[in-house]
Formats: structure tokens, sequence, C-alpha cells
């Protein structure tokens, strides 16, 4: 079986990697964005025409935190889109079996129901902040969907919670919150400094999911003989940003004061996923949040002294 693992150099691709590689006969076929332009129609279509693999996994995505998302909503919008599009047809066109496409829990209403089933999708507006990335993985999952309708093949989405781990991209400005609170504190820690500022109240709760977990339910789900257009991947319990604050100053030894500033956004107040249906098929996340920001922490000192660091 000859998987197509887009992005594989990124967090979520890596994990991926990691995962397949020990699937009995799998070959895994990947590109770096120098080799295939993702956003290019015609590179695309030149890559499934040759490779032809079986089952195509699109992990490749612009992704970034809030700062991120708001400075530059029409990258996120314009190349999200045109990875989206040029994938799922260029799969479709040259005969793949399986495509799974992982989105994001951004795509859900901004003041979802809480924890967000997957039916609440399209129902009330989207969280301003990451609207062009979440309307492009919006997007990207209805095509899956409709192409499936349309042509019977079995393209069906995965709609991870916030994913952290090895391999995460640690940028200064640009990162998610855990990486971005990850390097703070070590960096705080390790210049002596007594405080740390610490955006928005503290307050809006967020789910975390290892991306370790996330690649195993991706290969659970490629199993399933009738999955669900689009499902929900995470732990089903989340955490205030506050208590995941000081759970990261814990995990990189930094002990002096945590000071908040109110002024920067905070972004949805909640967003805790319904995975009663994953659960359902048989699947559950299995690495606790501490334990996973140990290993990430570890990861995160690992990757620096090696120089591979994404920053």
């Amino acid at each position: 079986m000859k998987y197509y693992i887009a992005g594989h150099q990124g967090m979520v691709g890596s994990a991926l990697v990691r995962r397949l590689q020990g699937e009995p006969g799998a070959e895994l076929v990947v590109r770096t964005r120098r080799e295939l332009d993702l956003t290019s129609q015609a590179a695309v279509e030149s890559f499934f025409a040759s490779e032809k693999p079986d089952v195509a996994i699109i992990a490749a995505a612009k992704v970034g935190g809030i700062h991120a998302n708001n400075t530059y909503p029409a990258d996120f919008i314009f190349e999200n889109l045109m990875v989206a599009a040029n994938a799922v047809h260029a799969a479709h066109r040259h005969g793949v079996k399986r495509l799974l496409f992982l989105g994001s829990s951004c795509i859900y209403p901004k003041l979802a129901p809480q924890p967000m089933r997957e039916d609440c999708l399209l129902t009330s507006a989207l969280e301003p902040t990451n609207e062009a990335y979440a309307i492009a993985k919006i997007a990207g999952l209805k095509l899956c969907q409709y192409y499936r309708k349309q042509h019977g093949v079995l393209f069906h989405s995965a709609m991870p919670t916030n994913l952290y781990g090895p391999g995460d991209n640690y940028h200064p400005q640009n990162s998610h919150v855990l990486p971005a609170l990850i390097r703070r504190f070590d960096e705080a820690r390790a210049a002596g400094k007594s405080e740390v500022i610490a955006w928005g109240t503290g307050t809006p709760m967020r789910e975390f999911l290892h991306v370790d977990d996330l690649a195993d339910a991706c290969a659970f789900l490629l199993k399933q003989d009738n999955p669900p257009d689009w499902i929900n991947v995470g732990t089903g319990t989340d955490v205030t940003i506050k208590e995941l604050t000081e759970s990261v100053a814990a995990a990189t030894g930094f002990t002096g004061k945590i000071t908040w500033d109110a002024s920067k956004p905070d972004g949805t107040p909640r967003k805790l996923m319904d995975v009663s249906m994953l659960a359902g098929l048989g699947w559950k996340a299995r690495i606790a949040l501490r334990e996973g920001l140990a290993q990430t922490y570890a990861a995160f000192l690992a990757e620096r002294a090696a120089g591979t660091l994404r920053q």
C-alpha cells in the first residue's frame, strides 16, 4: 500500500510518518515543499499522475496562532484553499483509493454549543481572528464530502483539536499558544527573569491533543470501512489557558511570576470537542497533558541542540 503524506516535514506529517512506518506493507511517498508546490495545480497533477499513491493524507497547511492569522489572512485562505482543491481533485483524477483530509477544530462556530459536535458546522459565525484559515479548511472538508457523494470515492476528513508535540513551530510571534509558551518560559528561565507576560486574561478553555495520538487516530480511521465524512479527534477534556500556562512554566523549570496582559486578544472563549463519535468507533487518546508536556519540552531541547528547531 503506497501512502502519500502531504506535509511530512511538519509536526503532524512527521508524526504520521513515525506511525505509518510501522504498518505492514506500507510504502511512504513524501515530497518537500521545494520538490512539490501544493499550491500549483500543474505540479500536483503531475505528481499524482506519476506516483499514483493508493492513499493520500493531506496534512500540509499554512498554520499559525492568533497573531499570524490576524496579520496574514489573505495568505492563510489562499494557500490552504489551493492545497485542498489541488490535492483532492488530482487524487480523484488519478485513482487514489482513499484520501484523508486534516482540518481543525476552528471550523466550528465561535459560540458553538460545548462540547462541539460534528453537526454544529456552519450553524453560526466563525471566530474572526482565524476565519480565513477556517473557511479554507471547511472548503477542504466539503470537497471531500462532495467528491465522495458524486464520484463514490472514499475521501473523508478528520478535525483535530489543538495539537502539540515534537516538531512544532516555535516562532516567537507566529506560533500557536503552547509552543509559544514553551519557548517563552524556557528563555525566561535561562535568562534568570523574574516575570513573564502572558497574553489575554487566561480564562479561555482549550483542549490539547498530542500529535502522536492524532497520528494513531488517523491510522485507525484509515482502517474503517465506512468512516463519517468528517469526525472530531481530541481528548474530550480541556483546561484554562491559565492552567496551561502554569503547567508549561512548571515543565520548563520557570519559577518566576506570570503577569496577564488583558489588552491582548483571548480568541474563542472555549473550544472543546465532542469526541463521542470517534469513541463509539473504538478509539480514545492515550497521552495525558502532563506527560505530553514533559515529552514535548524534552523534544524542544533536543531539536534545539541538533539545530533542527522550527522557529
